[in-house]
């Protein structure tokens, strides 16, 4: 469904304000699309051509980046879109293992076998949760590590993960990330803070936690230095 009249007026102030960040407007394009993902929940056609327009550039052009970064979704996103890292330090403490088991839960019999042959889209059939599989969430430390909407849930394991993804289905805003901010956004909510437009919570919580810092830690407690001359 094309924008209206408001919604353009106010998606084009707010990119007025995101390609002044750059000395090239194209450089815009990835919060851009950030941008429109926080008004539709995905990608559409009409944002493919609102972000092309703006930045003079082909649809082509943007489609092609569109589609090459996952984060960006061309069918409408849940709520709460819940990412499973499965990458190796995760896998090894159980990650593949949580991504079949709330396949299974969310989007039925046979879902797990499904997404292990390449169908990523698995949802709630109340569509507010959705299942990615995620390479790396950067938290190896609390291996296995789920995201929702970007927001750390560490040290899972399929029990936690079933009833987290239950929590979000029945008060998704009252649930709170193991590290960050207090309460967590919705998809639409963390798409416009990925464009540059912050909450308010960037400094809330600890970022990192005590497994992360263990290495200053004992550095601090033994005296530990950089060699003189180190950059």
């Amino acid at each position: 469904m094309p924008f209206t009249e408001e919604t353009l007026t106010r998606l084009k102030a707010d990119a007025v304000e995101i390609t002044a960040r750059y000395p090239k407007a194209r450089s815009a394009l990835l919060p851009l699309l950030y941008l429109v993902q926080a008004e539709e929940g995905f990608v559409s056609t009409d944002g493919i051509r609102f972000c092309a327009e703006v930045l003079g550039i082909t649809e082509t052009e943007v489609r092609g980046v569109s589609t090459f970064y996952t984060m960006y979704k061309h069918t409408p996103a849940a709520d709460f879109q819940v990412g499973v890292c499965t990458n190796t330090t995760c896998a090894i403490m159980g990650g593949d293992q949580i991504y079949a088991e709330l396949a299974e839960h969310l989007g039925g019999p046979g879902a797990a076998e499904e997404a292990a042959h390449g169908h990523h889209d698995i949802k709630s059939a109340d569509g507010k949760v959705g299942l990615d599989r995620l390479e790396c969430n950067a938290a190896c430390d609390y291996a296995p590590v789920i995201m929702v909407n970007w927001e750390f849930f560490d040290n899972q394991t399929p029990d936690s993960a079933r009833q987290l993804v239950d929590d979000l289905r029945a008060d998704g805003e009252s649930v709170r990330p193991t590290r960050g901010p207090a309460r967590l956004c919705t998809w639409k909510q963390a798409n416009r803070i990925l464009a540059g437009f912050g909450d308010g919570q960037a400094t809330d919580g600890p970022s990192a936690g005590p497994a992360s810092l263990v290495g200053l830690k004992l550095a601090k407690e033994r005296g530990w230095k950089a060699p003189e001359g180190a950059k």
